[in-house]
């Protein structure tokens, strides 16, 4: 299979981003992103999907949402929707009723920043999903790049100096998302994790220091989610589009932090006496199941995790595990970078039945 950076959750000026959707692709053929989806507040914006290109390098530009209910108060259940012809922010009111719509419209829909906390110092609300009634989503934001710094900042100082050292910020997902997923996953729901950069390019002023927060680069820099596919971008956007949809639908991606070291070439798989599985698939245990990984440099810590809970600590860029049980298998590894164990890679899982 082939690899496709995407990064995904981000905002143009024709929401509260400070760029247009050719500043963003410019943005991506610099950091080497394959694909962007791009998800303004509440309108789907029409005419903008196609191809960037820079030499040999080309980036894709597709336009999904970000819908929630502008009249509730706080605004919470925030949905990234992808793969929709049509608007579908009226539906916004409840969760359940706009879920069901992106289904019926041949869409995906993510549970955007599961948790997002509170950030007093700069007068932000908690905007957490709040609905886990909720049923028939593709997925969830599992690592949100920019409502982080909301964990990490507790001070207006602490602000300022993210500001400027943004590599400082990341260590992971929210602890409390991870957990989220894991129920999920053992109450038998197929639910896909990404990675999403919630890219503003906020221009922002303290006093005399005057800033974009955050600039598009780092973001597409920082926390991507990578996918698999039958063939490299084929240059027809509709087949294009198609193809990285189904790969998210699917869940063969795992979401990668590729500031500290590239996350390409990751790889968790399984092998059965007579078939394979990727991440997302499921595979009989028959007699039994051999799971692999294949991590593209040295991790610091790599741990593979039964139903949430760790069940072997990987040691080595590449190692095998039998599996003799049914269950949820992923993949968690960490790298020390800055002085600090950050989180690496998240791999989707593989639903061994």
């Amino acid at each position: 299979m082939h690899e496709l950076t995407v990064n995904l959750h981000m905002h143009t000026t024709y929401s509260d981003g400070s760029g247009s959707h050719a500043d963003l692709a410019r943005a991506a053929l610099k950091t080497g992103v394959d694909v962007l989806l791009v998800t303004d507040h509440n309108i789907r914006v029409q005419g903008v999907d196609g191809y960037f290109s820079a030499g040999k390098k080309q980036t894709l530009v597709l336009a999904g949402e970000e819908i929630h209910d502008q009249a509730r108060v706080p605004q919470k259940n925030h949905l990234l929707v992808f793969g929709t012809d049509r608007e579908l922010a009226p539906f916004a009111e409840s969760p359940q009723v706009l879920i069901a719509a992106v289904r019926a419209a041949g869409g995906l829909s993510f549970l955007a920043h599961p948790i997002d906390p509170a950030m007093p110092a700069f007068g932000e609300t908690d905007i957490s999903w709040e609905d886990w009634t909720v049923r028939g989503f593709t997925g969830i934001e599992l690592w949100n790049g920019f409502s982080e710094i909301k964990v990490v900042a507790k001070s207006k100082l602490d602000g300022l100096f993210y500001a400027y050292f943004p590599e400082f910020i990341a260590r992971g997902p929210v602890p409390e998302t991870l957990r989220i997923w894991d129920d999920l996953l053992a109450k038998g729901q197929r639910v896909v994790a990404v990675g999403g950069s919630d890219a503003h390019a906020r221009k922002m002023s303290m006093g005399p220091l005057h800033r974009t927060i955050f600039p598009y680069e780092y973001h597409f820099s920082a926390v991507n989610t990578h996918i698999l596919t039958p063939s490299p971008l084929t240059g027809g956007l509709e087949a294009d589009r198609k193809m990285v949809f189904a790969a998210l639908e699917a869940g063969h991606c795992f979401v990668g932090y590729d500031l500290p070291a590239r996350t390409d070439d990751f790889r968790f798989t399984a092998q059965g006496r007579e078939t394979e599985a990727v991440m997302g698939d499921e595979i009989r245990l028959d007699k039994g199941v051999t799971l692999q990984v294949k991590l593209p440099a040295r991790a610091d810590d790599c741990r593979l995790l039964k139903d949430g809970k760790v069940v072997r600590k990987l040691a080595g860029e590449a190692c095998t595990h039998l599996v003799t049980e049914p269950g949820v298998y992923r993949v968690e590894a960490y790298r020390k970078f800055l002085g600090k164990l950050r989180g690496w890679i998240f791999s989707n899982p593989i639903y061994v039945r």
